[in-house]
Parts: C-alpha cells; structure tokens; sequence
C-alpha cells in the first residue's frame, strides 16, 4: 500500500495508520481524504486477519489540526457543497468500517480534526489533546459531519456551545463529556488504543460487526435500530461463533472464535 499522506503498520493483525502531514500539523488536504478513503474503502478490507485499526497523527503536536484551509479560499457555494459531501462520504466509511477504529488522538483535534476522531468507533485521547469545532471562527461551519456528530456524542446543549463559541476543550474536559473513552500520558495513546483493539479481539468478530452496524443504525435517517438489532441478532444466530460461544460457556472455557 503506497500513501503519500498516511503510513500503514500491520502488527498482530492491528493496523496503526498514521496521517503523516507534521509540518502542516496533519492538515486534511484533498490528498489526504482521497487515501483515507483508499484506505478504509479498498484496501483495509483486504488485510488479512485485520483485527482492528488506530488512526493517528504523526508528531506530538497535532493529531490533525484541521481541513487545510488553503484549499478552501476559492469556493463556492456549489463547490463548498461538493467538499463536504465528499467529505462526509469518507467519513461514512470509517464510521460504518466493520472493524472497529480507534482514535488516538494526540495534540490538536480541531475542525476536521475533531470530526475525523469521532467518526472513529473509539478514542483515546492524550492528556495534552484539545478538541474544537472552530469553524465560526472562518465564517463557516463543520462540514464533514460534526454539527451531527457531536451533538450524537455529548449531547445538544454543551454541542450547541462548543459550535458556536468554537470554545476548545481539554482532554478530561472530553472525557467528563463522553468525547473520549480514555485519557492517557501524553505519548501513550497508540498503546492504550491498541491494548482496547486486543480486548475487542478476544470477542466473535461477527457480533463485533453487527455492533457496529446497529449502533449506527440508531443514527442514521429513515434506519429502523430496533429492525436492525432483531436482523443483526438472527444473523448472529446461525454463526459458527455463536455455537462456540455457547458451547464455550456451558463447557466452561475460553471461546476461540474464527470469525464465520
């Protein structure tokens, strides 16, 4: 896999994919959004045995400091619109991976910073990282998910405020919220999010999947959750994973799953 922007490492079947911008503080340019969604469209759902993916920003000061406004000075409302469709779209795809995606979220997590990290599943947050959504500030507003996506997360109230003051937020601030899942020593979130993938392992990869998909079901339009849930459960049922489950349990054992 040959990024420009992003370097893959496949270690015990966890990929650690780092945004690789430290100059521009891992800025999202057009280059960057296209191989995100290389990534997470095409070639993740190759890696054999992939378990599980961290996204991270390259350098201790940024995770990613946001969408790299030079590329924005020129747009109009019809080309603004097809920036953050598109967007939006690669944003889907990690959100809907079925694996899950940890965010270890190292420095700044601003504007599409922010946004990226929660369309992760999971995140983890050093506990120098600070988030916001300071796209007021620019006479705009988040495009690639995050009026939606934050107000999903923490709630109206307090995601109204951060929208509109473009206040930021340190890490136990994010943890106090429910943005984060943990806070760690600053350096240590790679860790912490690939220790959370391990323990997700341990678990049947198909139920782990349906997870996914019927959480996410509760916030998309025109999705019934609750049909999704009665679907994903019936799914489950015929898998070779439920009868080891089972069999594992009543025998008293460590299930070994093999994800079918």
């Amino acid at each position: 896999m040959l990024f420009e922007n992003l370097s893959i490492e496949l270690t015990d079947g966890i990929a650690v994919v780092t945004i690789r911008r430290e100059k521009a503080l891992n800025a999202l340019n057009t280059q960057t959004m296209l191989e995100l969604g290389r990534f997470f469209g095409e070639e993740a759902l190759n890696l054999p045995g992939l378990k599980g993916v961290v996204l991270t920003g390259a350098g201790e000061k940024a995770f990613v400091a946001g969408a790299d406004i030079t590329e924005f000075t020129q747009l109009d409302a019809e080309g603004g619109a097809d920036m953050a469709r598109r967007g939006q779209e690669i944003f889907f795809l990690i959100e809907r991976f079925p694996r899950p995606v940890v965010a270890a979220v190292n420095g700044f997590a601003l504007g599409g910073g922010c946004e990226l990290a929660m369309a992760c599943h999971l995140r983890v947050a050093g506990e120098k990282a600070r988030f916001g959504q300071p796209e007021v500030n620019l006479g705009l507003i988040p495009g690639y998910g995050g009026t939606q996506r934050l107000v999903q997360t923490i709630g109206k109230t307090k995601a109204m405020e951060l929208l509109m003051t473009a206040d930021m937020i340190g890490a136990e601030e994010a943890l106090r919220l429910g943005l984060v899942n943990y806070v760690t020593p600053a350096g240590s979130e790679v860790e912490k999010a690939k220790e959370l993938l391990q323990k997700i392992a341990a678990k049947a990869p198909v139920a782990v999947s349906k997870i996914i998909e019927t959480v996410n079901a509760y916030f998309e339009a025109g999705a019934d959750g609750f049909d999704a849930e009665i679907q994903a459960f019936g799914a489950c049922c015929q898998t070779s994973d439920f009868k080891e489950g089972a069999s594992a349990f009543l025998e008293k054992r460590t299930a070994k799953f093999e994800g079918k």
